[in-house]
């Protein structure tokens, strides 16, 4: 692993293999000609999500009466 990866991962970043779109959002297919490279997939740098948080647990039973 590089030094340069390490600063990534540091800050919260990480690199992400998807599948690449063209203008339209469409799939882009692998192109047969060129056998050592694969257009269908592109890598990209993303921003870490932070862990969800859960829910507050629902009340229950009968609501108390306002005075």
């Amino acid at each position: 692993m590089s030094i340069w990866n390490n600063i990534k991962s540091f800050f919260g970043f990480e690199t992400v293999t998807v599948r690449a779109r063209d203008e339209k959002g469409k799939f882009v297919a692998d192109d047969k000609s060129t056998p050592d490279v694969n257009e269908a997939y592109v890598t990209k740098t993303v921003k870490k999500k932070a862990p969800a948080k859960k829910a507050a647990p629902k009340k229950r039973g009968r609501p108390k009466k306002a005075k």
